[in-house]
């Protein structure tokens, strides 16, 4: 274990490789004003008992964690009562495993303003850990094949996630107990799974969730006990669910959004009364704009009867695009009595907001290409995991 215990800057020189050799902690930062830039490093110990890291950080401020290679360690970059860091532009990299023998790779705990940017990271328990974290910023980063989360935060509160990728995660992106959340521009990719999702919000208060692409998950997002959440602006594309928005969740908007080629455009599990959905794109929608304001004259209602039913009876998917289920779901369309009078929306758009990409085909981030199996995948893989369960 190397311990930095002054202020000062070590630069790796080309194949510079720093090896703990599996004893502990590899270095450890108890300086202010450290910089660590252009290492590989490897070989922590792995120990459920103690955090054991490639980087550990200990109650310093000024740290900068710079262009490393972090391999193959139990935490990668570890963060304790750290202020103003930066960890910028670093491979942390994991290896498959069983859960109990994985770690986070970029784990933050009890931490002020840190900036957490363009780094990749894979193969970790969860990709990016955020736990009693405020006033911080995770930009530009790519967290994939993540045994869990891609990103996980608790606690933490006045943060904004920006242009982040996270795809083929274990359950994608969860976001719990906090309050003045910003999340823009990411891309919330191919997290598949029983119970997976693209974002999940519990318990959220003040947030916006604004220009995000949710493509190809399980459940695009769920919203669970959240107060006054913006959803503007988003493309939910060929997912299972595109958003599951339950009847605890008070003050939300969903305004300008496009659904395209989902299972399910939305789904609740009670009557929702004081939230507000409007102006969004539906390529489900079969009504008629008269006056040519690029808005529906006639309401659209995303729920239908076998969506409710899938919600209260999960084993019904087995009747999924079934002749029946087709009559039944749109006779509830023409005579609502099931449905959420509140869950509609009064003015539908006729054609995507802003130019957005919505069809079946086409390229989507990280190399991945949607076809026309785009409408029936989904819907086979919640089949298939459906009998699994039984």
């Amino acid at each position: 274990m190397i311990v930095l215990d002054r202020s000062l800057t070590l630069i790796g020189a080309a194949g510079a490789v720093i090896d703990g050799e599996g004893k502990g902690d590899v270095l450890v930062v108890k300086a202010d004003d450290v910089t660590i830039r252009g290492l590989t490093i490897r070989g922590s110990r792995r120990s459920n008992l103690d955090d054991q890291a490639g980087i550990k950080v200990d109650e310093c401020k000024g740290a900068v964690i710079a262009g490393n290679v972090v391999d193959k360690c139990f935490f990668a970059i570890y963060l304790s009562g750290a202020k103003d860091v930066l960890i910028e532009d670093n491979r942390v990299l994991g290896e498959p495993g069983e859960e109990e023998h994985m770690a986070n790779g970029i784990h933050l705990w009890k931490c002020r303003n840190a900036t957490i940017r363009g780094n990749h990271i894979e193969y970790h328990r969860d990709g990016i850990y955020f736990e009693f974290v405020t006033d911080s910023r995770i930009t530009r980063n790519t967290s994939v094949r993540n045994l869990r989360y891609g990103l996980h935060f608790m606690f933490s509160h006045r943060d904004a996630y920006e242009e982040n990728h996270f795809e083929e995660n274990g359950a994608g992106v969860a976001v719990m107990f906090s309050h003045h959340i910003a999340m823009h521009r990411n891309h919330f990719v191919a997290n598949r799974g029983a119970s997976a999702y693209g974002l999940l919000l519990k318990e959220i208060n003040d947030g916006e969730i604004t220009d995000n692409r949710f493509l190809d998950n399980t459940t695009g997002v769920m919203v669970d006990g959240c107060n006054r959440i913006n959803v503007h602006g988003n493309l939910f594309r060929s997912n299972g669910w595109a958003m599951r928005l339950f009847a605890n969740a008070i003050g939300c908007d969903l305004r300008g959004n496009a659904f395209s080629g989902n299972t399910f455009d939305v789904t609740t599990n009670g009557s929702l009364l004081s939230n507000t959905m409007e102006g969004n794109y539906w390529d489900r929608y079969e009504g008629y704009d008269l006056d040519r304001d690029g808005h529906g004259d006639v309401p659209h209602r995303p729920l239908g009867f076998f969506t409710l039913l899938v919600e209260r009876q999960p084993y019904a998917l087995v009747l999924s695009r079934s002749l029946f289920v087709s009559l039944l779901d749109r006779a509830e369309r023409l005579v609502p009595s099931l449905t959420p009078e509140a869950l509609k929306d009064d003015r539908p758009l006729m054609r995507p907001p802003g130019g957005a990409r919505t069809q079946r085909g086409g390229d989507l981030p990280g190399g991945a290409t949607a076809g026309r199996s785009g409408t029936w995948l989904p819907g086979l893989v919640l089949f298939f995991l459906t009998l699994l369960q039984c």
